[in-house]
């Protein structure tokens, strides 16, 4: 599947214009803010600093973003969890540092039923600062090829209409 480049353009712009405009909104499981920054947008685009996603990934993860909003002010139920020791590069006296961390992951899903697949949205927080935005995806489906092997989909039909 090819996602033109000036189809994904006009999709980040308008991605981009909407992320610009979120601030925070609560989430009443977290029972706090969620903050939206660069760091979150940033990471629909790139997998980590100097590795980027396919077209394909970015194009499906853009233009499911604007279901997020909503989702985190349904929220009462953590789907996944997850909490690790990572070094992480914050901003300290005014230059950048790398330090051992905790670093906690919440996952919620929701059901989109007129589309019939599930999103996935993930909340980080590291330790000793506020829960952020870190990504959402489509909870991917597998199916199998003519020769038997395993591959994700990553969309649903029509991909104007998805």
């Amino acid at each position: 599947m090819e996602i033109s480049e000036e189809k994904l353009k006009e999709v980040k712009a308008r991605a981009k214009i909407f992320y610009n405009q979120l601030d925070k909104i609560y989430c009443p499981y977290l029972a706090r803010q969620i903050n939206f920054n660069e760091e979150g947008f940033g990471h629909l685009l790139s997998k980590s600093w100097n590795k980027g996603r396919s077209s394909v990934e970015q194009y499906t993860r853009l233009r499911i973003l604007p279901r997020v909003v909503e989702i985190i002010k349904l929220s009462h139920t953590l789907q996944e969890f997850d909490e690790r020791e990572l070094v992480v590069r914050q901003k300290i006296n005014s230059r950048w540092e790398k330090r051992m961390k905790k670093v906690r992951y919440y996952v919620f899903i929701a059901l989109l039923k007129e589309h019939n697949f599930r999103i996935k949205i993930v909340i980080k927080e590291i330790e000793g600062g506020q829960p952020f935005f870190w990504s959402v995806y489509p909870s991917w489906r597998v199916q199998k090829d003519t020769n038997g092997n395993k591959k994700k989909v990553f969309y649903f039909g029509n991909l104007e209409e998805d």
